[in-house]
């Protein structure tokens, strides 16, 4: 094609740092001015006082959800297997975000004061500890894996385009995060995001623009692709559904309907706007996936090599790409933007949630009468714990798509179970906590074992039938209406 991959001699560590740095400063200026306007205690910080509006929702929602697999592993799973890798990852993101709709407004209708999901599972089985404790550990565990993706993939995206080593990226971008989000909590995570949803889409769009441009046009990638085999053209390869497209469809899924962040977003909002928010934030996040894909045809198209020029991690073909092939500082700095706003906007919106996990689900049911100044407090510290938890992980080494796919497999176990709770009268809490706990312990070995695609389809099914098994003779339905009783913290 006529480009000679090479690294940018100009592009050095103290431009990433600045970069970072910059990024932090503008959120951070953000949450100062939105906690002097509107955080004013603990129910503010941690729900923004149910006050949250359409225009606030989805570009919120976006951002959230425009994390690092959206705008690093669309590139990556292209990269793997083509077209069908994009498709299998783009098609059930935005559909896992408008899928929660029935069951977020039958919450929101049910539960208007809710603020967790362990919240509505203690209530749901009548206090039982077990059932909200199996909950809790798997938000806290969910919410901590969103840090963990998007604190990887910033270090991943600062040290291969300006040459950082990945431990000193991975400290000072935990720290920005960490300083800002504990400032104004769901209100400063609402707000940052909603600005950094135009620094995804806008220079998204321009820098893929460039890049084809300075490829010659569409036209010559597509003829490269071709030539390195028709398969990677197709959207209908066979092997694609077991290698990752089945597992990360129900993992998505379970990420929106299991997700603190985006129930904290349904009890944030005003009730008569959950619907059509969740609709047009999964329609309006399908171009970017889609726009940052195509970086993984250019890899194939540019025969980058996956252990010499990526260190075996796939994620790191569009930071290549974007650093070798020419193009001037200011779009690779526009590029490195937007993966830097994906990945801050959802960690915030993570260790936001952490916070009303840690002020519901932890602190209130072990201290009822908590003073109000002490709980605000012990939600800020569980920001801090959290933090240092991710950075220990990222710190460990492990490759960005073995934890994508490894931490939904495990969250799949719970999709099921808390989809017949919350619209399934009969079900019993023995039949929530046995159909996940088992739906883990049976399953994680058999995807060990025999492979990825039938480790998935054993968690998904245990996790289904122990429930029913276990609620179908219950003579007791449960009353969805009590859930109005429960209050405002």
């Amino acid at each position: 094609m006529g480009i000679e991959l090479a690294a940018n001699p100009s592009l050095v560590p103290i431009q990433g740092i600045a970069m970072l740095l910059l990024l932090g400063l503008i959120s951070l200026g953000v949450a100062i001015y939105v906690k002097s306007k509107l955080v004013r205690n603990t129910h503010d910080f941690i729900i923004a006082g149910r006050k949250l509006g359409f225009g606030f929702g989805v570009a919120g929602l976006i951002s959230v959800w425009t994390w690092a697999m959206a705008v690093m592993m669309s590139a990556a799973m292209t990269y793997n297997f083509g077209l069908s890798g994009l498709w299998w990852f783009t098609v059930p993101n935005g559909l896992a975000v408008i899928a929660i709709i029935p069951f977020a407004k039958q919450l929101r209708e049910k539960m208007p004061h809710g603020y967790t999901v362990g919240e509505f599972v203690n209530s749901r089985f009548n206090g039982m500890k077990f059932a909200r404790i199996v909950v809790t550990i798997g938000l806290i565990f969910g919410s901590l894996i969103e840090i963990i993706i998007n604190l990887k993939g910033t270090s991943l995206v600062i040290s291969t385009v300006f040459g950082m080593n990945q431990l000193t990226v991975a400290t000072i971008a935990i720290a920005i995060v960490l300083v800002y989000s504990m400032t104004g909590g769901l209100w400063a995570s609402m707000s940052t995001s909603t600005l950094t949803t135009l620094f995804i889409t806008v220079p998204a769009s321009i820098v893929i623009v460039s890049v084809l441009g300075r490829l010659g046009g569409a036209e010559p990638v597509w003829n490269e692709v071709v030539s390195r085999g028709q398969e990677l053209l197709s959207v209908t390869r066979s092997d694609v559904p077991s290698a990752f497209g089945i597992t990360l469809a129900l993992g998505l899924l379970t990420a929106t309907l299991a997700g603190q962040s985006f129930w904290q977003v349904v009890w944030g909002l005003k009730q008569k706007e959950v619907g059509r928010t969740f609709l047009w934030a999964g329609a309006w996040f399908y171009p970017i996936p889609i726009c940052l894909g195509i970086l993984g045809l250019v890899g194939i198209a540019l025969n980058v090599d996956l252990a010499t020029d990526l260190g075996n991690d796939a994620a790191a073909v569009g930071p290549f790409v974007i650093s070798h092939i020419g193009l001037p500082n200011w779009l690779i700095y526009a590029y490195v933007f937007v993966i830097l706003s994906a990945c801050y906007s959802t960690m915030d919106g993570a260790l936001s949630s952490l916070s009303s996990i840690a002020a519901v689900d932890v602190v209130k049911p072990i201290s009822p009468n908590v003073q109000e100044k002490t709980l605000l407090k012990l939600t800020r510290i569980s920001m801090l714990v959290a933090a240092l938890v991710a950075l220990l992980v990222v710190l460990s080494g492990v490759d960005f798509v073995t934890i994508v796919l490894t931490t939904y497999a495990i969250r799949t176990a719970i999709l099921v179970p808390l989809m017949l709770a919350i619209f399934w009268p009969k079900m019993t809490a023995s039949g929530f906590v046995w159909g996940t706990v088992l739906a883990i312990l049976i399953g994680m070995p058999v995807r060990m074992w025999l492979g990825e695609l039938p480790g998935t389809l054993v968690i998904l099914a245990v996790s289904t039938l122990i429930p029913i098994v276990l609620s179908i003779s219950n003579q007791n339905p449960f009353d969805f209406n009590s859930l109005k009783e429960v209050e405002d913290i």
